[in-house]
């Protein structure tokens, strides 16, 4: 069994639009190869609607919800054609995340897959998390099934993005859970510099650290909460930044990455990890992973530049073959709803 599809991936921290083609082939088990793949950054409108979404009347989000998938849409007709791709299936799209309150049973990703259909003529599939948080999940993380079924050969997975989350196998079951903001915190500090994210963490390398900040960071009340757990940018509005907005910026930095370092090597030491695969835009920060090595002996592995800039997409685009053939493309041990099942819109 064989499919290509293409992934869309547009993360909490704004870096961009994630375009990922994909070859899947089921022979004892599942095989990928990336044949091509593309970060768009955002047009400046772009970005900034998108970060505004949560600001939004019902009115004015239905409208974003419609035109983001045309937007996309578009993209997509362009990565084709520039690219002369041939024999896709089906396109996936996460799409943008603007709400995300799973306890209320909500979560809300904009981009109309229905209109990305219109502009490409193939099948989408999207809204992937809405499924769980009605089965009484958390909704996140939803990689842990590529984790397992493409990425088996690791002890965990984690990918750095707008959150850092974390998937691994317990007692038989791959859990999976966020542990802390990374990016969507680290690039809103940046941009005090006016810089969009902190290049290697060269900014947060200059600062010091705040002990009585530290204090409360690691004292927050989710950290000592059991998994499956999950984070939104509500959460760091109403915890984390009130915390940051009167610090001198540099050592907000400092003392942030310090704070993220540490709640990741306590997961790693803790589940008593060998050797983990880290992913995502954060991985580029340097002194982040110098501070994380600094505090476990685990094998911390950076891959090739396109398994850390494209596994997320690469992952939605096989949720997508999962669900267009109906198999299980969520894990309940991972989200905490009340079973596995095949989640998403196709259309």
């Amino acid at each position: 069994m064989r499919f290509q599809a293409i992934g869309l991936m547009s993360g909490t921290s704004l870096d961009g639009l994630d375009i990922c083609f994909v070859a899947f082939e089921k022979q004892n088990g599942w095989n990928f190869q990336i044949l091509k793949a593309e970060t768009l950054p955002y047009p400046e409108n772009w970005e900034e609607k998108l970060r505004n979404s949560i600001h939004l009347s019902p009115e004015e989000l239905l409208e974003l919800h419609s035109e983001y998938g045309f937007y996309l849409g578009e993209k997509v007709r362009e990565f084709i054609d520039n690219n002369h791709l041939e024999q896709i299936d089906l396109i996936s799209s996460h799409g943008h995340t603007v709400f995300h309150q799973p306890q209320k049973k909500f979560t809300l990703q904009v981009g109309d897959g229905r209109a990305i259909k219109i502009e490409t003529g193939l099948p989408v599939i999207y809204d992937f998390r809405s499924q769980d948080v009605l089965m009484g999940g958390n909704g996140a993380p939803l990689v842990p099934i590529g984790d397992e079924l493409l990425f088996s050969e690791y002890d965990a997975c984690l990918n750095l993005g707008g959150f850092s989350n974390i998937s691994l196998q317990q007692d038989g079951k791959r859990i999976a859970f966020d542990i802390a903001p990374v990016n969507i915190v680290l690039n809103r500090l940046a941009q005090k510099f006016n810089k969009n994210f902190d290049e290697n963490g060269d900014l947060a390398r200059k600062g010091g650290i705040d002990e009585d900040l530290l204090t409360k960071l690691n004292s927050l009340e989710f950290y000592s909460q059991p998994h499956p757990k999950s984070l939104g940018i509500e959460w760091c509005n109403e915890h984390i930044f009130p915390l940051l907005e009167n610090m001198d910026t540099a050592n907000a930095m400092a003392t942030f990455t310090e704070h993220v370092a540490h709640q990741i090597s306590e997961i790693i030491n803790q589940k008593n990890l060998q050797n983990i695969l880290f992913t995502g835009g954060g991985t580029y920060n340097t002194f982040l992973i110098e501070k994380i090595r600094e505090k476990t002996e685990s094998a911390i592995i950076i891959p090739e530049k396109e398994i850390i800039d494209f596994k997320e997409a690469l992952i939605f685009a096989f949720m997508g073959v999962l669900r267009f053939n109906n198999e299980i493309n969520v894990l309940a041990s991972a989200t905490g709803s009340k079973a596995d099942h095949s989640s998403g819109l196709i259309c």
